[in-house]
C-alpha cells in the first residue's frame, strides 16, 4: 500500500454544463460536477474511496497512465488528481456504522427514563466482550 496515489481523470464537459469524470485506469471510478472546481472535489472523493475499497479487497492497484497515452474525446481534458491515504484510511476507520438491534420494549423503556446512552453502551460492552484496550490497533 502507498501514502499517495495520483491519476489521470477524464473532464467530460457535457453541452447542458455538467461534466461528467472517470478515471481511464480505475473501471467504475466515476463522478459528476456542475464546475471545476466541484469537478476537482468530486474527483479527488471517487478516487479516495474507490481505492481504499481496492485496498481493503486485496486488489491490485494499477500504474496510472501518462497524461500523454490517454486518448479524449471532443469536449475532454485531463486533470491529475491525487489521493492521500493516510487521510482516507483514519476517516474510514473513525466512520461511524449504523446498526439497528432489538430490545424487549420493557428493557428499552427503563433505559430511557435512567437516560441509557445506548451507543456508547453498547460499543464499551462490544470492546469488553473482544478485550479491546486500544481500538487504534484495529
Amino acid at each position: 500500500m502507498q501514502d499517495r496515489y495520483n491519476f489521470p481523470a477524464v473532464f467530460h464537459y457535457n453541452p447542458d454544463g455538467r461534466i461528467g469524470i472517470y478515471f481511464p485506469d480505475l473501471p467504475g471510478c466515476v463522478s459528476q460536477a456542475t464546475s471545476d472546481k466541484e469537478g476537482i472535489k468530486k474527483a479527488t472523493e471517487a478516487l479516495e474511496l474507490h481505492i481504499f475499497g481496492m485496498e481493503e479487497d486485496g486488489d491490485s492497484i494499477p500504474n496510472p497512465s501518462r497524461l500523454s497515452d490517454i486518448d479524449l474525446g471532443p469536449g475532454e481534458r485531463t486533470v491529475m488528481i491525487s489521493a492521500i491515504m493516510p487521510l482516507v484510511r483514519d476517516a474510514m476507520e473513525s466512520k461511524a456504522i449504523k446498526k439497528t438491534l432489538t430490545l424487549p420494549y420493557w428493557l428499552n423503556r427503563a433505559a430511557e427514563a435512567k437516560g441509557v446512552n445506548f451507543s456508547a453502551l453498547l460499543q464499551n460492552a462490544i470492546r469488553e466482550n473482544l478485550g479491546i484496550q486500544d481500538e487504534r490497533k484495529y
